[in-house]
Parts: C-alpha cells; sequence; structure tokens
C-alpha cells in the first residue's frame, strides 16, 4: 500500500475521483436551491459519510484522504440512481441539466485555475523573503519569522533541540562563520540561557505576512536620474497613446476606402496588403532602421509610433469586415440626404463599429506597452527607455534577486492587467461580432 501511495496514478485518480465528487454535490445543491425540494439535501449524505470514513481509516494522510473521496463518490452514485427513480420527470429533467452545465463549468474553472497559475506564483514570489525563494517544495503563501522584543531590539524566534528539550529561542546574531547567538525563552528550566548555536540547528518561527516592501525597493533600484521608473512610465504612458491613435485613425480610413468605395484595382491591392502579413518582422526590420536613421529619429521615441499611423495590415482586415457588415441602406440613405463620403464614414458607419475599435484600441495598447524589439533597436538614452526596455535592464542588474523582479514584472503587468478585466466585454465583443445583422 505504501507503494501506491508514491504512484502518481493513484493520486490521479483520486484529483479525478475528487472531482466527480465535486460534481455531484455541486448538481445536487444546485437543483436543490432551484426546485426548492428535499434533494438538495441530499447533497449533505455523501460529504458526512466521507467524513466519516475519513476520521475512522487509520494510516497516513493519503489514505485518509483516499477514503474521503472514494467513499463520497459510492455515496453520491447510489443516491444519484434512488433520486432519479423516485423524483417526477419534471425534476429529473431539471437534474440531467444542471449535470451537464455543471460538468462544462466545472472543466472551465479547472482551465482557468491552471492560466492563473503563474500569474499567481509571479505576485507569491513578489511578496517572499530571499530565504523562501530556494525551498522545496515551494511555498505559496509568504511568510515572515515571527520576532520579539529582546534588550529593545527586535529578533527572530526559532525552535531548537536543547539537551532532547524543545525549546523556543530568539536568536541575537548572526555570525559570518554561521553560528548563532541565542538567548533560551521557553521552556522555563532553560530561560535566560545563551548559547551560540550552528544555524542549521535552528528553525524559524514563520507566520504568513507578505513582504510588501519588495515593491518600493524595487523601484529604489532603478536609476536615481529616472525618478525611480516615472519617466519609463512617462514614455510608455506617450508612446502607448500614439500608437492608438495612429492605429484607429489609419486603419478605419484604409478599412473603409477597401469596404466601400469602389476604384480600379481594389481588389488586388487589398491581396498585396494581405499578403505583408506573411512577411517576418525581421525582413523589414534592417530597411527601416535604415530609413528612421536617414531622417534622424534613431534615439527617440518617435519610430515607436509612427508606423502606426501607416496602418497594419490585421486590423485594416478586421475593420473592413466590420464595414461589411454594417447595412448599405443605412449608407445610401446618408448619401440621400446630402452626406459627403467624409461625413457618412464619420457619423453613419464609425458608431456602428465601437466594439471593434475598442477592441484594436486595446490590442495596440498590449502590442505598444509589452514593445521590447523597437526600444532596444531605436533607443539607446536612459532617459528615453520603455518599461518594456528597463525591465530587461534591471533583470540584467539584479536577476540575482529574484524576489524584486518579480515585483518589478507585475508592475509593468499591472496596468496591462487592469485594462483587460475592465474592458474585456468590449475586447470580446469586438473580436465576435462582425457587424450589425441587416
Amino acid at each position: 500500500m505504501s507503494y501506491a501511495l508514491h504512484s502518481p496514478w493513484y493520486w490521479i485518480g483520486i484529483v479525478v475521483a475528487l472531482y466527480f465528487a465535486v460534481w455531484g454535490a455541486l448538481v445536487f445543491a444546485a437543483v436543490g436551491i432551484k426546485q426548492r425540494s428535499q434533494i438538495g439535501l441530499t447533497a449533505l449524505i455523501a460529504p458526512i459519510i466521507g467524513l466519516v470514513a475519513f476520521a475512522l481509516v487509520r494510516g497516513g494522510a493519503g489514505q485518509r484522504v483516499g477514503a474521503l473521496v472514494i467513499t463520497t463518490d459510492v455515496v453520491f452514485g447510489l443516491v444519484w440512481i434512488l433520486a432519479i427513480r423516485r423524483l417526477p420527470q419534471r425534476d429529473a429533467g431539471v437534474l440531467r441539466d444542471m449535470r451537464r452545465r455543471t460538468a462544462i463549468h466545472l472543466v472551465l474553472l479547472t482551465g482557468s485555475v491552471i492560466f492563473l497559475v503563474p500569474f499567481a506564483w509571479l505576485v507569491s514570489t513578489s511578496l517572499k523573503e530571499d530565504s523562501e525563494l530556494s525551498r522545496f517544495p515551494p511555498v505559496w503563501i509568504p511568510t515572515q519569522q515571527t520576532t520579539v522584543r529582546v534588550d529593545r531590539a527586535r529578533v527572530g524566534l526559532a525552535l531548537t533541540t536543547i539537551n532532547g528539550v524543545r525549546a523556543r529561542v530568539a536568536e541575537l546574531h548572526q555570525s559570518d562563520t554561521g553560528t548563532v547567538n541565542i538567548l533560551v525563552l521557553a521552556p522555563q528550566s532553560l530561560a535566560g540561557k545563551r548559547m551560540v548555536l550552528p544555524h542549521s540547528a535552528l528553525t524559524e518561527i514563520r507566520h504568513p505576512a507578505p513582504v510588501w516592501s519588495n515593491y518600493p525597493e524595487a523601484l529604489r533600484f532603478l536609476p536615481p536620474e529616472t525618478d525611480h521608473g516615472l519617466v519609463f512610465l512617462e514614455n510608455t504612458v506617450l508612446v502607448s497613446v500614439l500608437s492608438i491613435l495612429g492605429t484607429l485613425f489609419s486603419s478605419s480610413f484604409v478599412a473603409f476606402a477597401f469596404s466601400r468605395l469602389r476604384f480600379p484595382g481594389r481588389n488586388v491591392l487589398f491581396t498585396v496588403l494581405l499578403a505583408t502579413m506573411m512577411l517576418p518582422s525581421a525582413v523589414t526590420m534592417m530597411p527601416l532602421f535604415l530609413l528612421f536613421r536617414d531622417v534622424g529619429w534613431v534615439d527617440t521615441l518617435t519610430p515607436l509610433w509612427a508606423p502606426t499611423f501607416l496602418g497594419q495590415a490585421f486590423y485594416i482586415f478586421m475593420l473592413r469586415q466590420f464595414f461589411l457588415g454594417v447595412p448599405v441602406e443605412l449608407e445610401e440613405a446618408a448619401r440621400i440626404d446630402g452626406a459627403s463620403w467624409f461625413s457618412t464614414f464619420w457619423r453613419i458607419l464609425m458608431p456602428q463599429l465601437k466594439p471593434a475599435l475598442a477592441a484594436i484600441s486595446i490590442m495596440a495598447f498590449m502590442g505598444s506597452w509589452n514593445d521590447f524589439r523597437g526600444p532596444l533597436i531605436y533607443i539607446s538614452s536612459p532617459s528615453r527607455e520603455t518599461l518594456a526596455y528597463a525591465l530587461q535592464l534591471f533583470q540584467t542588474a539584479h536577476g540575482g534577486e529574484p524576489a524584486l523582479m518579480m515585483a518589478a514584472s507585475t508592475l509593468v503587468m499591472l496596468p496591462v492587467l487592469l485594462l483587460f478585466f475592465f474592458t474585456q466585454r468590449y475586447f470580446i465583443q469586438g473580436v465576435t461580432l462582425t457587424g450589425i445583422k441587416g
């Protein structure tokens, strides 16, 4: 049995069985709440019997967890069969429908948790002390050593064994040789005794507590001439805003021309435009650099936002599909009323494209905010660097301090996360919709 507990297949089976137990509990609870019937009470039977099995089984934690989950699944299965047979047809149909919907939501929630694990690890690491970063197995909840006041100073608490007795001690001073001067606090028979012990003989007493000082500490590591990163932030915000304006201005005009205007070679030009999407950006890197160097834009922010005013193929294609989805009758009615092409574009068609414009704005902002290659190629002055490039320089200088590195990464990522969190509805609408239906 001990071999089975260490087998990955045992724990995979326990996780699968646990999913079935959670699924059954959620289904019965949801149906009971919706139907206001006694079926919701059956959701309590299986967990109670499972907890009884967990309490009665003798053995290690693995055996007890297995007994809890498997017993809960078996009881839920029996209750499920009895409930289906005894319920009226209407309640049985609700139960089957709730079973399907609950299974789908449980799978989606599992996928969400999996994708959130890297971000959770990023935030957790940014709030840890350096001593916790190398621990195995990894620690998810940041902790700090508990302290006590001794001789008007705060010192850490630890546990050790002295003459076979478990004692709580205060770490007074740690020397360069790895030894620690300690003061015994408990038990009473050893209290007040001072001695020197190796650090390996001490077990720190820790409590959950995030290290919020990592964030201001990460900002203090930035060069003073950058005003602790505010210069990087100003440059990035300027580039992002101009990139959004340039993308919306140029892409909307070009998309309108390809979707509504009739001119010779329109389809050929649109095909050539789409073909540019297949060109790797590395192919145009050198020609663009030579062009910007000749016009004197190197070591300025202009090369980072100026190309957006010339349009981008993907955004043009996306807006063109939205323009094609807008009923032609709206445009014809505006033309009959004497509206010009520009007036029709600005007053009639553009208001219909708000979801698409919002989605493009979000994507343009994320692209410019996280752009690293552009500043790497064109920027050489520290006062003109953006956050993405500054983060790389920070990693080069302080890569040996993971907590500060993760804190800086979280600060850079936070605006993008907040933007997407508050505008995800518009982003999803812009990606999925194809204009209003006629």
